[in-house]
């Protein structure tokens, strides 16, 4: 089985204007990501808009990322859901294009305990796919349940397909019990960009990489970050964590907005603003699919300052953006008619 290290693109999901999926779009992300030296890609997670893809949508997208793939990086299918035959049946889909790892995440919504998380759920899909690699993905703020480490030890202890773990509970205390009771040869990935640093440089976490929002702009720099890290280069990833920080901080966008009522708070989650910047750059994207929808003026306001700083500041970290897809950033991040209706009115 392998061992993961480095960064896994979490990728979006480009639609057209139409609301379907823009395959066209889907493959010229794939080679931009290829070309810049990711060291795999996850096809439709949240990132990805699984809750909203059919599942035949789903598993095309899946089936069409390998395709794109061609064997020159991992892909990683998303195949978990709230029903497990619903994951058994992905999983078997899945397996016939020739995918061998998969993330499943943490059935959301009916709230299982981590016994039947670990009894129901993700044994039941080892036992039937020995060979495909199963990373279990715990992230509790959006699943409302949590596979816990002790579980997730003795999925590790009884099959050898179950070595890794997307660790997104933002809890270093979890992630050091996760450490500690599944040991060394155990891979623990970040499924939080902001998080990845301090995951990575914590001995008693250690983790090996990530599986991120951000490098859908970045692939590149994040993986030398990443590596650097890795291999204990200081200054390099010294200077790759300043200049990336801003990015791993826009996966979500908080902003207080009026209303006659009075003030609220709104909370722009993942993928909406990574989604609102790709169009912004010129990239494959496309809207959110309903109920996501768009940003509002001064969330769109947050991510193109984020962006103009990146590019001021260290221009190198979006040039392959500007090269791979031939748009001209100076312009971009500056005209509005260039992110015209991205933004409620």
């Amino acid at each position: 089985m392998r061992k993961f290290s480095g960064c896994y693109t979490a990728l979006i999901t480009p639609m057209k204007k139409s609301g379907k999926v823009d395959y066209e779009g889907l493959k010229g992300l794939v080679e931009f990501q290829i070309k810049e030296g990711i060291s795999g890609i996850l096809a439709v997670g949240t990132t990805g808009e699984s809750p909203t893809l059919t599942w035949n949508e789903h598993l095309k997208v899946i089936e069409k990322v390998h395709e794109y793939v061609d064997g020159k990086t991992l892909t990683i299918g998303g195949t978990g859901s709230n029903n497990t035959e619903e994951t058994l049946e992905a999983t078997r889909e899945v397996s016939k294009y020739g995918v061998n790892c998969i993330l499943l995440v943490d059935p959301y919504y009916n709230g299982p305990s981590s016994i039947e998380i670990r009894k129901e759920y993700i044994e039941p899909v080892a036992k039937v796919f020995p060979e495909i690699q199963i990373i279990p993905y715990v992230i509790p703020g959006r699943t409302g349940t949590q596979l816990l480490p002790q579980d997730l030890a003795i999925l590790h202890s009884q099959f050898r397909n179950v070595s890794a773990v997307k660790e997104a509970t933002g809890n270093l205390d979890n992630m050091r019990l996760t450490r500690r009771l599944c040991g060394a040869d155990f891979d623990i990935l970040s499924g939080d960009d902001d998080k990845t640093f301090e995951m990575m440089m914590d001995p008693q976490i250690a983790a090996s990489g990530v599986i991120s929002v951000a490098s859908n702009v970045a692939p590149g720099p994040i993986q030398k970050f990443v590596q650097a890290i890795l291999r204990k280069d200081v200054e390099q990833y010294q200077g790759l964590h300043n200049a990336l920080k801003p990015l791993f901080g826009m996966v979500t966008v908080k902003t207080e907005e009026e209303t006659p009522y009075g003030v609220v708070s709104c909370k722009a989650r993942n993928p909406v603003p990574y989604k609102t910047l790709m169009n912004v750059l010129g990239m494959p994207s496309g809207p959110c699919r309903q109920p996501l929808g768009k940003m509002t003026k001064k969330g769109l306001q947050t991510v193109l300052n984020v962006a103009r700083s990146v590019f001021e500041k260290t221009p190198e970290v979006l040039e392959p953006v500007e090269t791979f897809f031939d748009v001209d950033l100076s312009k971009r991040l500056y005209k509005e008619r260039y992110w015209r209706g991205l933004a409620y009115d």
